[in-house]
């Protein structure tokens, strides 16, 4: 067969592969960004009979993975508490026959799949492990009609079960790639997680990744290959505090985030590259007849342009400085000055994989294949710190269709969600091979 299916031309494949720069640049539309041979590549690899049958096992095994997506969904994994939920990651990695099966000190769980070229970069398939639900959240799934509905079932239940299905279906014997994948089920991808466990994994032992695909939640038409860069802060604001009548005139912590927080607002931010800022929390005080002495806030800052976010970080701490110098011009003779701290709690890098990319190429030619019309977007996901890295990554759905998502109303359908699976094993094959 011509393409992908000699040795010498997925070689040559790699070489262009590994070439391609990390880009930020604008996307290409969608409809320029294919050559013919490309697409004749990508068409060639789904069409072969090893794969062919990869699919209809994916068919088969599909009440399985609802039952797989179900269970994991039942165990409780708050951002920095996955450990329940690797566990059973773990085991599950071992009964598919993946090797060097291993917690990593970030607590990622990490599985291989041997490839029978070992001079070829390693292809890295993730799902998170995490949730943005408290412990104590019910977790019990219930049906509703067609709808699976349940805190997570979604994301990443979804992602997870995908995860554990291809796994099962890359058997290494009736299906096997020319590079070795290795099968990562990471923490810390929610809220104050900060991308722990990937940016642990990619900066680690994988920084020589060829390529990574990231399953995330439902869906079998959205692409995600440019990295939503965010900054997130701490503010607080600390003064002597006292009694509302008898020590006022002394400054007051509340009034000076309320007035950074008028200030933040107030911003200009750019319409493109599209740029966000939002405060998300705040708190303090201690009782409604107190001059609070502590006020905090947390803010979040998100930019699709890597370079938009130093110059409104600059700005923000202009917001905080102007805020509490102004509360301190307020505060009678004689009382101590209100101070104000700012910590960076979260950062995520951002970048993009070009759309022209070849990864990118195939995931458009393979949601195709499965009668979806494929669309490009930005999101902050695991797959920010690889793209950031220079490593070609997307973040895709694995499959069915999805709502709700980070609420304990989330569902589920399983309309079509085969094809999502399929969706997520041909562009696996595609950064990874066949072996000949």
């Amino acid at each position: 067969m011509a393409g992908w299916t000699t040795l010498e031309a997925q070689r040559a494949m790699y070489r262009v592969w590994n070439r391609r720069p990390v880009s930020l640049a604008p996307a290409c539309a969608v409809s320029a960004i294919h050559s013919m041979t490309e697409r004749e590549r990508v068409r060639v690899v789904w069409q072969e009979p090893r794969v062919r049958e990869a699919r209809e096992r994916l068919a088969a095994a599909d009440s399985a993975t609802l039952e797989a997506q179900v269970e994991v969904c039942e165990i409780a994994a708050p951002t920095g508490e996955e450990g329940a939920r690797a566990t059973w990651l773990l085991e599950r990695f071992r009964a598919v026959g993946l090797t060097n099966v291993e917690m990593d000190p970030a607590g990622n769980v990490l599985g291989v799949r041997r490839g029978s070229d070992p001079g070829e970069p390693p292809v890295v398939l993730c799902a998170h492990l995490d949730t943005v639900f408290p412990r104590q959240t019910a977790l019990r799934v219930r049906r509703e009609g067609v709808r699976l509905v349940g805190p997570g079932i979604g994301d990443n239940g979804r992602g997870l079960a995908a995860l554990l299905a291809l796994a099962r279906v890359i058997d290494g014997v009736a299906l096997r790639t020319r590079a070795t994948v290795v099968f990562v089920g990471t923490t810390g991808e929610e809220g104050a997680g900060d991308l722990r466990g990937s940016k642990h994994l990619f900066s680690n032992g994988l920084r020589d990744a060829g390529a990574a695909v990231i399953l995330d939640g439902a869906g079998d038409a959205r692409i995600v290959h440019k990295a939503l860069g965010s900054r997130r802060f701490r503010i607080a604001f600390h003064g002597p505090g006292g009694h509302s009548w008898a020590a006022f005139g002394s400054p007051n912590a509340v009034h000076a985030a309320a007035a950074c927080v008028a200030r933040l607002s107030a911003l200009p931010l750019p319409a493109e590259p599209r740029t966000t800022l939002s405060v998300g929390r705040i708190g303090g005080g201690i009782s409604v007849n107190a001059i609070p002495s502590d006020c905090w806030l947390e803010v979040d800052l998100r930019s699709a342009g890597a370079q938009t976010l130093p110059p409104i970080e600059g700005a923000l701490f202009a917001a905080v400085r102007a805020a509490e110098d102004e509360e301190n011009a307020r505060r009678a003779p004689g009382t101590p000055a209100l101070t104000s701290a700012v910590e960076i709690i979260g950062d995520r890098p951002g970048g993009e994989t070009a759309a022209d990319h070849p990864l990118v190429s195939a995931a458009i030619e393979i949601t195709r294949l499965i009668g979806r019309d494929p669309t490009l977007g930005a999101a902050s996901t695991d797959a920010n710190v690889p793209i950031s890295l220079g490593i070609p990554a997307v973040a895709i759905g694995a499959g069915g269709r999805g709502g709700e998502a980070h609420t304990e109303s989330e569902w589920y359908e399983n309309t079509d969600g085969v094809r999502g699976l399929e969706r997520a094993l041909g562009i696996t094959l595609a950064a990874s091979g066949l072996a000949p």
